[in-house]
């Protein structure tokens, strides 16, 4: 299905990714939807930034180069200040996620109307697991959030968040590293907005593959949803 009204803008936070950016910006490319694919190049130090520089010519690519690797929620606000599709994904630059399931996830979300739509790896029995302890964090977290926000999740980390970009922008986002996830969860469970969530494919990493997040990311994650619990957020309303 080719999706001519509804844009998605895809933010791709990217830091030492020169063994998988390329085949996934290839995906993207490929995808039947209207996008732009904002790249944000978080101080790489490998290949990375040569790489990306081949797809500088795309019309649909927007590049941003920052000097330093401070984290990625740091490269989402900055790849906010460029947004302009409707929806707003984030995507990682290695291929644990098929973009495809972008396609599937804005369906859902032109049929629901819905504001946040997730990619659930827990919905789809197929998908793999990188790590046991990788998993028993992520249902922890997921719990956490359930019991704090009230949200229903079965995938509180999933790296597809899909949301629509004037809420996203409005959440005023904190985060610099990979709390971000929960910051967002925390406050589309606040301002009482449902989050649909869909089964997706999922192809998970080993850290000889350069999978970047460690436990104590986990307990970061933990802090945060409990920091936003009772710290004042902005609220996002349902319009």
């Amino acid at each position: 299905m080719l999706y001519s009204i509804m844009l998605l803008s895809i933010i791709m936070p990217l830091y030492n990714e020169e063994k998988t950016v390329s085949e996934i910006i290839r995906k993207i490319l490929d995808l039947k939807i209207d996008f732009q694919l904002i790249i944000v190049n978080n101080g790489s130090t490998d290949k990375t930034g040569s790489i990306i520089r081949e797809f500088e010519n795309d019309t649909r690519i927007t590049i941003v180069e920052k000097e330093n690797n401070i984290g990625k929620g740091d490269a989402i606000i900055t790849g906010l200040e460029y947004v302009t599709g409707q929806y707003t994904v984030i995507q990682d630059g290695d291929l644990e996620y098929d973009p495809n399931d972008m396609i599937k996830m804005l369906g859902r979300a032109e049929a629901d109307g819905a504001i946040a739509v997730f990619g659930s790896r827990r919905l789809n029995p197929d998908s793999g697991i990188s790590y046991n302890r990788y998993l028993w964090g992520g249902e922890l977290l997921t719990t956490i959030a359930n019991i704090l926000f009230g949200v229903g999740l079965t995938d509180e980390s999933t790296c597809y968040k899909m949301i629509r970009s004037d809420v996203m922008k409005a959440m005023k986002l904190e985060s610099l590293r990979f709390e971000f996830c929960p910051e967002v969860v925390a406050k589309l469970g606040r301002s009482g907005i449902e989050i649909v969530e869909i089964p997706i494919s999922y192809h998970p990493r080993k850290f000889d593959e350069g999978k970047k997040i460690r436990w104590h990311d986990g307990l970061e994650a933990i802090w945060t949803l409990i920091k936003y619990r009772f710290k004042a957020v902005p609220h996002l309303g349902d319009e």
